[in-house]
């Protein structure tokens, strides 16, 4: 069986958060919207349809953690949740909190305009909230 490894992109664009049970927590170096992804931890892994169905329920279970915690930490008005896969194949799913009136509103946050990574300050409170509220 290969080794899990994170989509180089993936990497790229995110900083890690946490790992739980199934799946890594990413967070989005994008700090127009507060932004997750999760990527479950089997390689070579392309569809939630390819997970056994009690990792599709943890994977399920996850993704409402992150959005719990997303909540929490920066308040939206409608959540987004994506697993398209078109750029990235690796599977990962996206939780986005959304705000009427953000950079992207009403359309969706992919391709739409330049990322605007966090101020290094502010990524690592972001960091630290998201942490804490999950760890909790």
């Amino acid at each position: 069986m290969s080794e899990f490894m994170l989509d180089p992109r993936l990497a790229r664009d995110t900083q890690a958060i946490a790992s739980l049970e199934l799946c890594d927590v990413l967070l989005m170096n994008d700090a127009r919207f507060p932004w997750l992804v999760l990527v479950p931890r089997v390689p070579g892994l392309v569809e939630i349809c390819d997970l056994p169905a009690a990792q599709q329920a943890t994977l399920w279970h996850e993704v409402n953690l992150a959005a719990q915690a997303l909540r929490t930490v920066a308040p939206f008005d409608k959540l987004n949740l994506g697993a398209l896969g078109n750029i990235v194949r690796q599977l990962h799913v996206h939780v986005v909190g959304r705000r009427e009136g953000d950079a992207a509103w009403p359309g969706p946050v992919w391709g739409s305009g330049q990322a605007q990574p966090y101020a290094e300050a502010s990524l690592a409170s972001m960091i630290e909230a998201l942490r804490a509220t999950l760890e909790h």
